[in-house]
């Protein structure tokens, strides 16, 4: 027999669901999805992300710099224009901007993810309000935040010639790679096959079955299509 789970916490507060995302995902998205809590999350994972991202900058430098020689590297081979002297212009322009490119992500991604999820959810027949949807996608995101301190952490303690980009960090299979060698299209295929991308992705299965009233395989169904979607801007 199955036992009925416990009704969530109506009195518990927004802040508490920061941390109750990571260990009790359901309960958060049940006492939500009537009243979903989209603004304050979505600012505080933001911050969040920004404190850790600035406070980090200089440790991660070698990251960005193998992530540019590479993109560099491929875009002289595909256009012989390009000169040396633009490559440090742009090198510079990243640098300067770098840190606008991912507050103006962490304000849009989450609730774009969440909006995709809800498409995606109408080939599950979940029946899911785009407000509800836009909840799961920014609650899902937190791990992310986990993710930018064990990255920090990492650049800290292992040798720089290590770090030979953002793969190189990852928890998962893209991690062994030889990005220089290894096929593109696989690259970013496994690079998906990550700790915290799977985390995220599980959230928004988790997500999608308690506030589209579907069942978890089809929270999974619906989750999967989104965790391809968003594959599609590296291939």
């Amino acid at each position: 027999m199955t036992l009925p789970s416990a009704p969530p916490d109506q009195s518990a507060s927004v802040w508490s669901d920061f941390l109750e995302i990571f260990y009790s995902p359901t309960q958060v998205f049940a006492r939500r999805k009537e009243d979903p809590v989209v603004f304050l999350p979505l600012i505080v994972l933001a911050v969040a992300v920004s404190i850790i991202f600035y406070s980090t900058r200089s440790a991660m430098e070698p990251i960005f710099d193998a992530e540019f020689n590479r993109g560099m590297a491929t875009a002289m081979k595909a256009n012989p224009q390009i000169t040396p002297e633009m490559m440090e212009k742009s090198r510079g322009f990243m640098h300067q901007w770098a840190g606008v490119g991912v507050i103006g992500w962490m304000l849009i991604g989450p609730p774009l993810i969440g909006f995709v999820l809800w498409l995606a959810g109408k080939f599950v027949e979940a029946k899911q309000e785009v407000g509800a949807a836009l909840m799961v996608g920014v609650y899902s995101y937190f791990p992310r935040v986990l993710e930018s301190v064990l990255n920090a952490l990492q650049v800290l303690v292992l040798p720089e010639d290590s770090l030979t980009g953002a793969n190189s960090l990852k928890l998962g299979f893209s991690r062994f790679l030889d990005v220089s060698t290894a096929s593109p299209l696989l690259v970013v295929i496994l690079s998906r096959v990550d700790l915290f991308t799977l985390w995220v992705t599980a959230l928004l299965a988790i997500g999608l079955s308690v506030t589209g009233k579907v069942s978890r395989s089809q929270g999974w169904i619906a989750a999967g299509v989104v965790w391809i979607i968003g594959a599609l801007p590296g291939v």
